[in-house]
C-alpha cells in the first residue's frame, strides 16, 4: 500500500490516495478491534460479501449494522491485516473500484472494494475471498512438484507405481477424508481442487465413464453458455475450442480432464445409503462398485449430484393406459426413434425447446405444451449484451481474465443484482423486438422475470423458467412446432388431454418438466429427516415464483456448511462449479488440517423442499 495517503474524510480526487486512505483506516480499525469504527466506514446502504475469509461460510451482510454483526462474531479469530491495493483503482460514475489483497490468521485473501462519497469515502460493496491457506498452498508455479526423484534409491516407486498403489488402497486400506457423490463437472472440478490441496478424496459416479452424464443426453444438445464462461479449474479449454461445445465433446473433455488432473474417480459405482455418526465424526456409506458391495467411511460427504439431476416426473391419471412411449427429458434419446410419430413435449423451457427443435428437424410431428410463461433470450444478444463485458474475447483483450470476471460477478450482491440486470434485458428487448412480437403473436406466453431482470436472476432464484434461444423459438413463432397451452389433466390411450378438454394426439410424451431440489438426493441416500434438517437447496429467498421468502442473501445450502454436520452440496453450471469449488475445497482442507473454522451465519431452514 502506498504510504502517501490522505486521512480518511480528507477530500482528494486521486483514486489511489482515496482507496489507500480507506484501507489504512479500515486496517487500523480492525487491528484495534474497533468494530463501530470499522462499521462506520460503510455507506448507509452497503453490502459486504464474504467467501470463507472471515465467516467460514458464504455470506452477505448489509449496511453498517450487518458489518458490525459480522465483525463482532469473527474479528478475534480472523485477525485480518495487511489490506492493500493489487492494482491502480479506477473511478467511474461516482464509484471508485479497487482490487485488494489482505491476510488473515490462517490464509491469504483478495477482494474487490467499491467506494462512494457519503460524508467522505464509504464502502458501497466489499467482496472478501480466501484463496489459500498459509502453509498449505497449492503446488503451483514456483511451488510445483519436482516430478523426478534424483539420486539413487532402492525403494524408489515410479509415478505410475505410486498411482497404482494409491488406487489399490483407496477405499480399503485407506479411507477418503471426503467422498463426493456425483462425477459430473461439479464433482470433477471439486475433485481436482481437493487433489491440489492434498485432501484425500474420492469421486464416485454410477456411469461407466466420466462424461457419460453428457454423452447420454439427446444428441443435439450443446452448451448454451459460451466457452469463456465454462472453463474448469487449472486447465482452460484450448483457444480453438468452439464457442458452444457439443455434449459429446464436453463428455470427452471431462474424461480426459479427470485423468490429466489425477482425480481419484470410481466409475460404475452407486451410493446406496449413508448415515452419519456424530460420536465417530464420520459417515458410513454403502456403495456398489462394479456390482460388488463396499463400505466407505469418509469424514465429509459432498452431494455433487447436480441441481438438474433429480427429475420432476409428473404423476398423471391415464399414464398407465397410454399405449405409447413416455419419458422425462433427461432420458430423451433424441429424435431418431420417433420419425413418423406424433410427439407431445410437456414444458416450454430449455430442454423442451431443444427437444422440439431436434424433432422438427427430423420430420417429426411435434407439439409443445406451455403450462406457464417462459423467459426467452436470443443467444447472440445474451452473448453480446449479457456476458460480453466479462466473458468474451473482447473481455480478455481488456484484461478481464476468467478469474477476474468470476470475482467481479461475485462482488455484486444478490440483493441488488437485479438492478444491474434490468437495463441489459431492456437492451435485449429493444434489439430483438420483432422476434418477441412474432412469438407473442403466435400465442406464446413470454415474460422477463417478475421484475424484468431476465434470465440469470431466474436461474439464481429458481433454476428454471427460461430458454436461451438457438433457433427453436422461431419454430414456435412460425407454427412449425405447434403450441398448446394449459395444464395436463390426464392421458388416454393415444392422447394428452389438457384441463380445458383439448386433446393432443400422441404416440410419445416427453416430460420436460424440470428437476427437484437437491435435498431430494439427501432424502434418497440418507433419510427424509436429514433432508428436512438441511431444507431446500437453491434459491435466494427473493419471494418470487418458486423462490419463497424470507430473503436469505446467498444460494441456499450451496458450497457451504449446512444444518447437517459434514454434509455439503456442490454443483451449478460450469462457471459456478469452477468458481465455488475453490471455497468448498478450502473449507474441507481447513477441517482436515485441524484449523479452527467457526461458522458465522449458519443458514436457518425456512423451506423443506
Amino acid at each position: 500500500m502506498s504510504t502517501d495517503t490522505a486521512p480518511l474524510g480528507t477530500a482528494t480526487t486521486d483514486p489511489q490516495q482515496r482507496v489507500d486512505a480507506w484501507l489504512a483506516d479500515f486496517d487500523q480499525a480492525l487491528h484495534d478491534r474497533d468494530v463501530d469504527r470499522a462499521a462506520g466506514m460503510f455507506a448507509a446502504t452497503s453490502f459486504w460479501r464474504d467467501l470463507v475469509a472471515f465467516s467460514w461460510n458464504l455470506t452477505t451482510v448489509e449496511n453498517p449494522d450487518g458489518v458490525a454483526d459480522l465483525l463482532r462474531a469473527t474479528l478475534a479469530d480472523t485477525d485480518p491485516h495487511g489490506f492493500a491495493t493489487e492494482e491502480p483503482p479506477e473511478d467511474a460514475d461516482g464509484v471508485t473500484t479497487a482490487w485488494i489483497t489482505f491476510a488473515t490468521a490462517v490464509g491469504r485473501g483478495r477482494g474487490l472494494l467499491r467506494l462512494v462519497e457519503e460524508d467522505g469515502p464509504k464502502a458501497f460493496t466489499l467482496l472478501t475471498t480466501l484463496y489459500e491457506l498459509t502453509g498449505f498452498e497449492e503446488p503451483r508455479g514456483t511451488q510445483r512438484p519436482m516430478g523426478a526423484e534424483h539420486g539413487a534409491n532402492k525403494e524408489r516407486l515410479t509415478w505410475l507405481e505410486r498411482r497404482q498403489k494409491e488406487d489399490a488402497e483407496l477405499g480399503t486400506v485407506t479411507q477418503p477424508y471426503v467422498l463426493v457423490v456425483g462425477g459430473g463437472q461439479g464433482g470433477i472440478a471439486l475433485g481436482a481442487r481437493l487433489r491440489h490441496l492434498d485432501v484425500p478424496a474420492l469421486v464416485i459416479d454410477k456411469h461407466p465413464r466420466p462424461g457419460d452424464q453428457w454423452r447420454g443426453r439427446y444428441k443435439s444438445l450443446c452448451l448454451h453458455d459460451p466457452v469463456w464462461y465454462d472453463h474448469l479449474p487449472y486447465l482452460k479449454f484450448p483457444d480453438s475450442w468452439p464457442v458452444f461445445a457439443p455434449k459429446d465433446k464436453i463428455g470427452d473433455w471431462l474424461e480426459s480432464y479427470t485423468r490429466v488432473m489425477e482425480v481419484p474417480y470410481w466409475t460404475s459405482t452407486r451410493a446406496l445409503s449413508a448415515s452419519y455418526s456424530p460420536e465417530a465424526g464420520e459417515w458410513t456409506v454403502e456403495v456398489e462398485r462394479d456390482g460388488a458391495p463396499l463400505t466407505l467411511r469418509p469424514k465429509h460427504l459432498v452431494l455433487a449430484t447436480g441441481m438438474s439431476g433429480k427429475p420432476n416426473v409428473p404423476t398423471l391419471p391415464g399414464q398407465d393406459v397410454f399405449r405409447g412411449a413416455q419419458h422425462h427429458s433427461s432420458a430423451h434419446p433424441g429424435p431418431d426413434p420417433f420419425v413418423g410419430k406424433r410427439v407431445v413435449v410437456v414444458g416450454s423451457n430449455n430442454s423442451a425447446f431443444d427437444i422440439c427443435g431436434a424433432l422438427w428437424e427430423n420430420g417429426v410431428d411435434v407439439t409443445m405444451v406451455q403450462r406457464s410463461s417462459t423467459h426467452i433470450v436470443k443467444s447472440a444478444s445474451l452473448m453480446e449484451i449479457g456476458l460480453g463485458a466479462l466473458y468474451s474475447e473482447q473481455a480478455l483483450a481488456n484484461g478481464i481474465t476468467t478469474e477476474k470476471a468470476d470475482l467481479i460477478f461475485a462482488s455484486l450482491p444478490y440483493r441488488i443484482m437485479h438492478e444491474f440486470q434490468i437495463p441489459l434485458y431492456q437492451q435485449m428487448a429493444e434489439r430483438d423486438q420483432d422476434f418477441y412480437a412474432r412469438l407473442e403473436a403466435a400465442g406464446f406466453d413470454h415474460d422477463w422475470g417478475e421484475d424484468g431482470s431476465g434470465l440469470f436472476m431466474k436461474y439464481l432464484r429458481r433454476g428454471s423458467g427460461y430458454y436461451i434461444d438457438v433457433g427453436a423459438a422461431d419454430l414456435v413463432a412460425n407454427g412449425d412446432v405447434r403450441l398448446a397451452k394449459g395444464q395436463v389433466d390426464h392421458l388416454t390411450t393415444d392422447a394428452v388431454v389438457l384441463a380445458d378438454g383439448t386433446e393432443l394426439p400422441a404416440d410419445v410424451v416427453v416430460y420436460a418438466t424440470g428437476y427437484g431440489s437437491m435435498n431430494g438426493w439427501a432424502a434418497d441416500l440418507i433419510s427424509q429427516e436429514v433432508a428436512d434438517r438441511v431444507g431446500k437447496v437453491w434459491g435466494l429467498g427473493s419471494d418470487t415464483t418458486k423462490d419463497p421468502g424470507p430473503w436469505e442473501g446467498e444460494q441456499r445450502n450451496m458450497w457451504k456448511p449446512t444444518q447437517q454436520e459434514a454434509l455439503w452440496f456442490h454443483g451449478g453450471n460450469l462457471h459456478q462449479s469452477r468458481h465455488y469449488s475453490l471455497y468448498l475445497a478450502l473449507q474441507l482442507k481447513a477441517r482436515l488440517e485441524g484449523i479452527s473454522t467457526p461458522v458465522f451465519g449458519l443458514q436457518p431452514v425456512h423451506h423443506l423442499s
